[in-house]
């Protein structure tokens, strides 16, 4: 891994390390993977997440590589939930949140973020603590409602993109803010195919989705 760290390549005059370049071109497939429903999603989540804990660590940025940690966890549910919702006709079966599911998703980012930036301020453990929590507490939601299968989870990334880039940027890692800035478009196109998933499901013949009840 350090070999990674401290060897990498230059472009439009920004360094970017082996592992940096590696894990965020991860995350892209990742995006790109869950826009199809695919179970590889979760494995290459996993390699993704190795190579950015070690980025984050370097960096000095405690949310983001604890996160990764967390990420790890939350991949194995996924992967696991998923392999256990496929349906015949449109693979892994996704829908809207219930209201209750969307409070609950609003208000564990809110109090989690609330509490992740407190521990973060006390530990010394960033030097910006709060955009450092809200991506992390965002992170986590967004997979686990990934996990279940929600669309909302596409529109938690849309935040979380916005609090990274500038946060990316303030760090040095100029190419993980470009990344960032990919994955914005990708994740619209993600919730707008996620949405249309979730509507032709609920309308489909009770017959042609019972596999996935």
């Amino acid at each position: 891994m350090d070999f990674l760290l401290h060897n990498g390549v230059t472009v439009l005059g920004q360094w970017i390390s082996f592992a940096e370049l590696a894990g965020q071109v991860f995350a892209l497939a990742v995006v790109f993977l869950a826009q199809r429903r695919t179970l590889w999603t979760w494995p290459v989540q996993v390699g993704a997440t190795v190579l950015l804990f070690s980025v984050y660590i370097s960096a000095h940025l405690g949310g983001l590589a604890t996160r990764q940690v967390a990420i790890l966890a939350i991949s194995i549910y996924g992967w696991w939930a998923w392999s256990r919702r496929s349906d015949p006709v449109y693979g892994v079966v996704v829908r809207k949140g219930r209201l209750g599911e969307r409070l609950a998703m609003l208000g564990a980012f809110a109090i989690g973020t609330t509490a992740m930036a407190l521990v973060l301020e006390a530990l010394n453990a960033s030097w910006a603590p709060w955009p450092d929590a809200a991506i992390f507490v965002g992170t986590l939601v967004a997979f686990a409602a990934q996990g279940a299968g929600l669309v909302e989870f596409w529109l938690v990334w849309l935040v979380v993109d916005a609090i990274g880039v500038p946060l990316q940027l303030s760090s040095g890692l100029y190419f993980s803010a470009a990344v960032y800035i990919v994955f914005a478009g990708l994740v619209v196109h993600g919730w707008w195919s996620w949405n249309r998933t979730a509507k032709q499901v609920r309308t489909a013949p009770s017959g042609v989705s019972a596999a996935a009840r």
